[in-house]
């Protein structure tokens, strides 16, 4: 019997945020994986050591969760005035498919560093010590993402003192602007920030009831629903909703009739080959609660409690495209989000996740009636945990 060897590819594993993924240069995977289609897909999937029925990804790169089940492509970008083409797919666990239909907003603090390390910006554009501004055309969503990335010595410097909650120690700080965040997704949606045209609607999802929910479009398409009216307090951490496999099933449908709702698919039956989107959130006043770290979060500290659902579970923290969704929907007054923060006008929010708090920005106007965000602002951190090749049977 012939044994084929296996497939070296050049490859960084990387944490972004409080992500984890592997990151690959376009020109570096097999030629038949250079364009979209099904070597593509197989070839990550192997990678990650999907799909894997006992759900651990003991024979890859995963993690397990959707935050660790993941993948990055970059290039050179194709487009003016942009310094990288960023490509990102959540790689499903169990099921054997690449969801391309979103951006990852935690690991898009990892790319511009990547980039500078990986040749693909200008050596002219890097200063010996300062700041280096890389500009990421998201190819998922067609978006721009300006990453500052912090240069000691000409090299990207990855240690330094910014704490981020949930991830477990200090980095370099990273500071990302989305810009133009709303209205992203493939094409397939509403067409504008808020895809049927009221910030609140009322959601009618068999077994649950109808629901009020803010259907928005930015960062990534998200439905808000206020934590009171499905039970919860909106303090919970992961143990409290991924052990209840009722409480999971309700989001689901929830998920599955809010992206109908959206224009995001025609049938519920889509919904089971596009879990990245949209998102699953709900929210609630700001409360006390300790934080799955131990750390003690104060209700004068925050300005509203937010829980999200990626890949069918509770987050173990926030994704950065959802605090995007966050920020942009409390800028926005009459939103449940912007609700559950008090109301009124602001530029910024601090919520509580499970792993602790986070502080988001955006900037949000209304032009002839309808609300438009020029950019949305986080902080995030990023650091090469492994570089070399990836290995893949043949």
């Amino acid at each position: 019997m012939q044994h084929l060897p296996q497939v070296k590819i050049p490859a960084t594993y990387m944490r972004g945020g409080t992500s984890k993924g592997v990151f690959f240069r376009l020109q570096d995977l097999p030629p038949a994986a250079q364009v979209p289609g099904k070597a593509r897909d197989a070839l990550l999937l192997r990678v990650i050591g999907s799909p894997d029925p006992y759900g651990k990804q003991i024979d890859g790169m995963g993690g397990a969760t959707s935050s660790t089940s993941k993948t990055v492509i970059l290039a050179p970008s194709t487009r003016a005035d942009h310094d990288v083409d960023y490509l990102f797919g959540q790689v499903s666990i169990d099921r054997p498919f690449v969801d391309w239909s979103g951006n990852c907003g935690n690991l898009s603090a990892a790319v511009g560093s990547f980039a500078i390390a990986s040749g693909l910006v200008d050596p002219a554009r890097i200063p010996q010590d300062g700041v280096a501004t890389v500009r990421i055309w998201q190819a998922n969503i067609g978006k721009t993402i300006v990453a500052h990335v912090p240069i000691t010595n000409g090299e990207v410097q990855e240690t330094g003192d910014f704490e981020l909650d949930g991830v477990t120690f200090p980095a370099a700080e990273v500071q990302l602007e989305f810009l133009d965040p709303a209205d992203e997704g493939d094409g397939d949606g509403g067409g504008a920030m808020f895809p049927t045209g009221r910030l609140v609607d009322d959601l009618e999802v068999p077994g649950v009831g109808t629901l009020k929910a803010t259907l928005i479009n930015a960062g990534i398409p998200t439905i808000f629903i206020n934590a009171e009216a499905i039970g919860y307090a909106g303090t919970e951490l992961q143990d409290a909703i991924n052990g209840d496999a009722k409480a999971l099933a309700m989001f689901e449908t929830i998920r599955a009739h809010g992206a109908i709702k959206m224009g995001l698919i025609k049938d519920v039956a889509e919904a089971a080959t596009r879990q990245h989107t949209p998102k699953v959130a709900f929210v609630a006043k700001p409360a006390d609660y300790v934080a799955s770290s131990g750390k003690a979060i104060r209700a004068a500290d925050i300005d509203l409690n937010v829980r999200a659902l990626s890949m069918g579970k509770l987050h173990h923290a926030m994704m950065g495209t959802a605090a995007v969704a966050i920020g942009t929907a409390a800028a926005i007054p009459g939103t449940l989000v912007n609700l559950a923060a008090g109301g009124g006008k602001r530029e910024a929010v601090r919520f509580g996740h499970p792993s602790g708090t986070l502080r988001v920005g955006a900037e949000a106007r209304q032009v002839d009636g309808a609300w438009t965000v020029t950019r949305a602002i986080m902080s995030r951190s990023a650091r090469v945990l492994m570089e070399g090749v990836v290995r893949v049977p043949a």
